[in-house]
């Protein structure tokens, strides 16, 4: 998984969750998305520069958009790369990406989205993927929703969905299909209830420590804090992971199970 989508999973608090989920689209908004009314005759075109790197589903979404009259599909690509180059020929209104494309093979789409954010923020991104996946969500939205979609390929079949997020995201809108809505929620109920949602940022910071193997000096010297302040914070840790001293494994390795397993 690249950097930046671990800093992205890491990230994914209640909190953040929470407002993510109150930010965007549910699935009574993405209804009235798709229920969009047909370009208004003369208006200019919608410019779209389409990638995927799988052959049959260009062509499926070729068809459904040269078939479109408010949809000018401008240019397809099967990369990132290519993608990038294409932009810069075409200056596309909205780009159209699957997520998993190469030459990342994983999070492709959202790497192209998140540097267009900083070198074409005028141009809007609708983002695709089998999954609904809470970690892609924040990775795309965490910048801002401004201009931004994710929907999954499922819902590509639908003519009217499909073109409506185009509008939508090429209008300066966000649209969020409804099941990544839900895998959101999911995620942050998860968080809720984690112990580790008790700890404080310093408690945390000292935790991914000793998940590392790392001593309490190691710790002191890499976090600048005191041996002490170290041993204070480690023995919270334990307190509210609920980890007592008669425990039949080590604390300091039970603790950094914990730590594994819910980040």
């Amino acid at each position: 998984m690249a950097p930046f989508l671990k800093e992205s999973a890491a990230r994914l608090t209640a909190v953040r969750a929470a407002d993510i989920v109150d930010r965007y689209v549910t699935e009574s908004a993405a209804e009235d998305v798709a229920a969009l009314p047909d370009q208004v005759p003369g208006s200019r075109p919608i410019r779209v520069v389409l990638a995927d790197d799988s052959y049959l589903m260009r062509e499926a979404i070729t068809h459904v958009l040269e078939s479109e009259p408010g949809i000018v599909l401008v240019a397809t690509c099967d990369d990132g790369e290519s993608l990038l180059a294409a932009v810069d020929a075409e200056r596309p209104d909205v780009v159209l990406t699957d997520i998993r494309m190469p030459p990342s093979g994983d999070d492709e789409g959202i790497t192209v989205a998140n540097r267009l954010r900083e070198t074409h923020p005028e141009i809007g991104v609708v983002v695709v993927s089998q999954y609904a996946n809470p970690r892609y969500g924040v990775a795309l939205l965490e910048g801002g929703s401004e201009r931004r979609a994710y929907l999954l390929k499922e819902r590509l079949h639908d003519r009217t969905q499909l073109v409506g997020a185009l509008s939508t995201v090429a209008d300066g809108g966000s649209v969020v299909d409804s099941k990544v809505v839900e895998a959101l929620i999911s995620a942050q109920v998860r968080a809720e209830d984690s112990l580790l949602a008790q700890l404080t940022p310093r408690e945390l910071d000292v935790l991914a420590e000793i998940a590392q193997g790392k001593s309490n000096h190691a710790i002191a010297d890499r976090l600048v804090l005191s041996k002490r302040a170290v041993e204070k914070h480690i023995n919270a840790i334990f307190l509210k992971l609920e980890l007592s001293q008669d425990e039949d494994v080590s604390r300091r390795v039970k603790a950094a199970l914990i730590y594994l397993s819910q980040r």
